[in-house]
């Protein structure tokens, strides 16, 4: 599986997150990158392959070696982007900050807005990506073995009833908790811009999809935005995509 997440990973950074800054920042491969949650660590071999001075950081060890050892020049730190000794162990600032998917996993959001403030310089930029909490497939119910991981809204029915309908498809003891701990730890698009808003920065993109560009790598699904709309941002969007920099003078 981590062989699987890393050429994803290389493939999904080719593919789009490459165009995406070179269409959003055409200075970045100038710029120093910090990638937060690199795990097998896909995106920053892309990114030295350009010629990108990066870095990443992983909370997972495992993830961590596995990237290590598909490319030993990489730099990791083991870490959790929520320590408050954080920033003075990596002793530096960026340009850019990545952090895809993994908003959604943090329970202290507010710690790692305040990390992503002090790692961020003056006029640097920020990607981040996430499933919206009550969005179709937040739980990441596709983890499971039978044909749950195609249903929908699965991560809003009550444990007991969650655990009963696992039971019945024969999924493993965990897979309840697992889906009810991504519920408990996911990320609004209300909560996002409240945490924008308090940490002094501001959109410059921020995009809603039906199906991700994730989707289309994977599945071969087409990519489909949705408007800005409150309740389909919300409850109907697969993914939130946005670009942030520190606050601009109105």
């Amino acid at each position: 599986m981590a062989e699987k997440h890393y050429y994803e990973q290389i493939d999904y950074t080719k593919k789009y997150i490459i165009p995406y800054l070179r269409r959003n920042l055409p200075d970045f491969e100038k710029m120093n990158l910090l990638e937060v949650g690199c795990a097998e660590g896909g995106l920053l071999t892309v990114m030295k392959e350009l010629g990108v001075r990066c870095r990443g950081i992983e909370i997972d060890p495992k993830r961590a070696e596995t990237a290590l050892n598909k490319n030993p020049e990489l730099d990791i730190i083991v870490g959790d982007i929520t320590d408050s000794g954080l920033p003075a162990k990596l002793n530096e600032k960026y340009d850019l900050i990545i952090i895809r998917e993994v908003i959604e996993h943090i329970r202290d959001k507010e710690a790692a807005f305040g990390n992503l403030k002090k790692l961020l310089k003056e006029k640097g930029f920020i990607f981040i990506s996430f499933p919206p909490k009550y969005s179709p497939f937040a739980g990441h119910q596709q983890i499971a073995k039978s044909f749950l991981k195609f249903v929908p809204y699965l991560h809003l029915l009550p444990s007991s009833i969650l655990r009963l309908i696992s039971k019945i498809m024969k999924e493993d003891p965990g897979y309840t908790d697992e889906i009810k701990l991504h519920f408990s730890t996911g990320c609004t698009v209300r909560k996002l811009e409240q945490l924008v808003s308090d940490f002094g920065f501001d959109f410059i993109v921020k995009e809603f999809y039906l199906f991700r560009p994730i989707y289309n790598l994977r599945f071969g699904l087409p990519v489909v935005k949705l408007p800005e709309i409150p309740f389909l941002r919300e409850f109907i969007s697969f993914g939130c995509e946005s670009l942030l920099t520190t606050a601009r003078k109105k």
